[in-house]
């Protein structure tokens, strides 16, 4: 470096090296400047002066420097190197990896290059590459412990894991007896439990467990060195002392659900469905009852039988369970027993055990078969799990009387607010449970999670700006929007942005789902920095596993959901897109004088109030950005804050299509992406694609609601899928041709068509699922698109459904609100009958008491009702707060007026 450089310049060329490793970058640069008063073409301190500048966020000058220092000396490593780092630091890492090449080209032996080049090809998961590079840093530096391992993972990565086992082996070769010393003893265990765990995943489990046992002394970890025993003895079937090291390991720690777990296989009594035999029942029962004794603190040890038992025997085992937490107050108990609701017959005892518990409680004072009295708190917990349990079974206006019955007796409870908000918002007042929730809050100012629960309460009713002004109490500075999407609040963006597509503002919706995919290239380029951290700490496990999670990291259900969100935006944009300014001139243009005067009016005041709005929070962003220094903090500003720009897309679709194609790779076995799939690509008219969409769909669920409108006809647009192929003209094109073809070839092989016409198809599907309610309405949406003479008879198919009284799982059946609001829509929009709307509206008001949306008669859209009182209450107070400040920070202080608490006496 600086080699073709003076003594003097060359000593300056190194000291900009230096600053820029110490982040000294104002040194650097000056002696850079010194450098090119001098030799103004060098262009090594050209490239490495660009550096410095890219450091101090002026990157169109250090790009411009990088490239004229590059031409000035192809043939420089460093300049190489140095326009990687440049494009390394913009995340360009594939145009990092050629510039990397090339410089290992004029220098092939030089480690720092080499050495960076294997941590952009461990980020890109170019393998090969990985491994090639790896295995050059060990021959060139072989006495570096660092050389060896990355030699192995990489070999590990590439799926050659018998390959990093010899090398693992060839590095402890190298290692004197006495290794190691005291200071490494953690990093070497760990290399050795690695090691083992290579071993196991090898196949090789004699030779791992020989090894562990071995190296015992070595490993640090006891916990980890259990663990991993007892999973080799289990694989090689020594199920005997398996199980011994399991009770060890349960002495340790009673509550750890996977001991447990694997204690019942080596005892042969696991079950990965659940399902038992009744002699396995009874050894399961006699081997947790001796576990109970041993262990009468654990609360796992009495959960898990909760599982397997059954009628009588699982009546006292819950009696047991429940009693002692009730007396404690535990309010995450009915979360705790939330999973057995799923187990048929399980709710019923349930139901039956705390309503006997109640009774006993209200009479005596006890539990029954007591002579103790209880504290006054246990009625009071009694009555909140029953209005949780009633609430699960969607018998909500007995939990809501039992949950007001707990408030009237101790109305100082948070919990207590915080369930009633969730009955309400089950359901469908979704104001009245925002209302609720922002009653709690007020309750406990400096509670984070219930001021969250608070928050997306009012996200669910559509109340986006309260929300923000709730949520902008709990971060930094005051600044909701940076500092939530800073802190990766997924939950919250997701929210908002479904809040905005329901309100139809696609754009803001469009830059909360976004930003939720932006999150996620975050945690996709945050691994960076681990490829080297983790092999110099020899963490080398959980580095595994870190890489393998990443690379299922689009996959989780908030990718999903927002990735859903954005594709769901793009096709109501193309469905209806913005209109033009021609368009909106044309409108105008078509209205009357005073009309006109009107809005231009409304559209001043809009104006001035956003820019009122502007300047407010203008200020509060300047005062609140001066530090304790007297310095001020300049807050990149958002320049589209609205989304705006994000709605002129071109093409709709084709944004859509980016996002469809990550839901179908990372989540292929969600309905929803095979559904989306065959929404776009029958409005780009790709039938090959859609029908591949719908025979997952068919594979998936054949019986969905869903998947059946899929393959008679498309929901939205009314294409017909194979009626529409039946009915094409003769093909034209070769392309035609062959889809034809291959439509034709494919035909035969969906079990739903066996020849059969659509009409047929759709009478078999309705006799199939003719006692639900959202089948019954996908046949009679098709029934209507296939023939639309039979209105009358589909919307008689709709209105003639009954409620089931019994399920399948032996719990009462019940519509979902969500159902019938689906069915309300698609009689007033599809099926196009307001009439039948309107008495489907009425006969879900009766069903949905509490439901805003069909305007129940106990919800808080009716102003007789006590939750319009509630909400009208909230509304007030927000208005005077936010009246008498004006600032966007305030927000009510209390909703509802608590009168109770004048009262209380304690």
């Amino acid at each position: 470096m600086g080699a073709s450089l003076p003594p003097k310049e060359a000593n300056l060329f190194k000291l900009i090296v230096k600053s820029y490793e110490t982040k000294q970058y104002k040194k650097g640069l000056k002696a850079a400047d010194s450098i090119l008063k001098k030799f103004p073409d060098h262009g090594e301190t050209l490239s490495m002066k660009g550096l410095t500048l890219n450091c101090m966020d002026r990157k169109s000058e250090a790009y411009e420097l990088v490239r004229l220092g590059l031409k000035n000396d192809l043939k420089s490593h460093v300049c190489w190197h140095v326009y990687g780092l440049l494009y390394r630091s913009d995340r360009e890492y594939r145009e990092a990896i050629k510039c990397y090449r090339n410089a290992l080209r004029i220098d092939p032996d030089n480690i720092e290059i080499l050495r960076d080049l294997s941590l952009l090809q461990a980020q890109m998961r170019d393998l090969s590459g990985f491994v090639e590079t790896r295995q050059q840093l060990l021959t060139l530096k072989p006495n570096h412990r660092m050389n060896w391992i990355g030699f192995a993972v990489a070999n590990h990565l590439n799926s050659n894991g018998s390959k990093a086992i010899e090398i693992l082996e060839a590095y402890e070769g190298t290692l004197e007896d006495d290794y190691p010393p005291d200071n490494e003893r953690c990093e070497h265990g760990e290399m050795l439990l690695y090691k083992i765990s290579l071993l196991e995943e090898c196949g090789f489990l004699d030779r791992a467990l020989e090894e562990l046992q071995k190296k015992e002394s070595k490993i640090v970890d006891k916990l980890t060195y259990k663990e991993q025993q007892v999973s080799l003895l289990v694989k090689l079937g020594q199920l005997e002392e398996g199980g011994k090291l399991y009770r060890d390991l349960l002495r340790m720690n009673p509550d750890n659900y996977r001991y447990y777990e694997g204690l019942q296989k080596c005892e042969g009594l696991y079950s990965k469905t659940g399902q038992y035999s009744s002699d396995e029942i009874d050894r399961l029962e006699a081997l947790y009852k001796s576990l109970e004794q041993e262990y009468s603190w654990s609360s796992a040890v009495k959960r898990i039988p909760l599982d397997f038992l059954k009628d009588e025997k699982f009546r006292e085992a819950a009696d047991d369970y429940i009693r002692p937490l009730l007396t404690k107050g535990v309010p995450s108990l009915f979360s705790d027993l939330s999973p057995l609701y799923d187990h048929p017959g399980k709710a019923d005892i349930l139901e039956r055990l705390i309503l006997e518990l109640e009774n006993s409680i209200r009479t005596t004072g006890g539990y029954p078969g007591r002579a103790e009295k209880e504290p006054p708190s246990t009625l009071l917990w009694t009555m909140s799990l029953l209005a949780q349990h009633f609430d699960r079974r969607g018998q909500y206006e007995i939990a809501l009387s039992k949950i007001d019955e707990a408030i009237e007796h101790t109305p100082t409870v948070i919990d207590l607010y915080s369930v009633k908000a969730r009955i309400l918002k089950h359901a469908g007042d979704l104001a009245a449970a925002a209302a609720l929730a922002d009653e709690a809050r007020c309750m406990d100012l400096a509670d984070r999670y219930i001021n969250s629960e608070c928050v997306k309460r009012m996200l669910h009713a559509d109340q986006v700006e309260l929300a923000e002004k709730v949520a902008v109490l709990f971060t930094k500075d005051g600044d909701q929007h940076n500092n939530l999407h800073d802190m990766q609040c997924m939950w919250y963006e997701l929210a908002s942005g479904e809040s905005y597509f329901r309100q139809s503002d696609l754009g803001r919706a469009l830059k909360k789902f976004l930003a939720v995919e932006k999150h996620y290239l975050d945690i996709t380029e945050d691994q960076f920095d681990f490829h080297s951290y983790c092999l110099r700490k020899m963490t080398l496990r959980s580095y595994v596993e870190m890489l393998k999670f990443q690379d299922r990291l689009h996959s989780h259900a908030y990718f999903r959901k927002a990735a859903a969100g954005a594709i769901r935006c793009y096709i109501k944009l193309q469905d209806t897109p913005p209109k033009t300014t021609a368009d909106q001139d044309d409108e105008m243009s078509k209205l009357l004088p005073s009309q006109k005067k009107k809005l231009r009016q409304k559209q001043r005041k809009a104006e001035a109030r956003a820019k009122k709005e502007a300047e407010v929070k203008n200020e509060e962003a300047t005062a609140g950005n001066v530090s304790k220094s007297g310095k001020r903090h300049v807050k990149p500003v958002d320049p589209d804050p609205h989304g705006e720009k994000l709605l002129q897309v071109e093409d709709p679709l084709l944004e859509a299509t980016k996002y469809l194609k990550l839901l179908q790779q990372n989540s292929p076995e969600s309905l929803e992406s095979h559904l989306l799939s065959f929404e776009v690509n029958m409005r780009k008219q790709k039938i090959l694609l859609a029908f591949q969409a719908v025979k997952q769909l068919l594979k998936l669920d054949a019986g969905n609601p869903d998947s059946h409108r899929c393959l008679v006809c498309h929901p939205r647009t009314h294409i017909r899928f194979f009626h529409k192929v039946d009915s094409m003209d003769a093909p034209m094109s070769d392309n035609e041709k062959l889809i034809w073809r291959v439509l034709e070839a494919e035909r035969p092989t969906i079990s739903q068509l066996d020849e059969k016409s659509l009409v047929e198809i759709n009478n078999h599907f309705l006799e199939k699922h003719e006692d639900s309610l959202m089948h019954r309405a996908a046949f009679a949406e098709m029934l209507y698109v296939l023939d639309p003479s039979k209105k009358a008879e589909a919307i008689k198919i709709v209105e003639e459904t009954t409620i089931n009284t019994v399920s399948i799982n032996e719990t009462t059946e019940r519509w979902k609100l969500k159902d019938c609001m689906a069915v309300h829509k698609l009689l007033g929009t599809v099926l196009i009958d307001h009439n039948a709307a309107s008495r489907w509206k009425v006969r879900c008001a009766d069903y949905f008491p509490y439901s805003t949306y069909f305007e129940g008669s106990q919800s808080s859209a009716m102003p007789s009702s006590a939750y319009n009182q509630i909400y009208k209450n909230n509304e007030n107070v927000s208005g005077e707060k936010r009246s008498e400040s004006g600032q966007s920070v305030d927000v009510p202080s209390s909703n509802g007026k608590l009168e109770v608490f004048k009262e209380l006496k304690i």
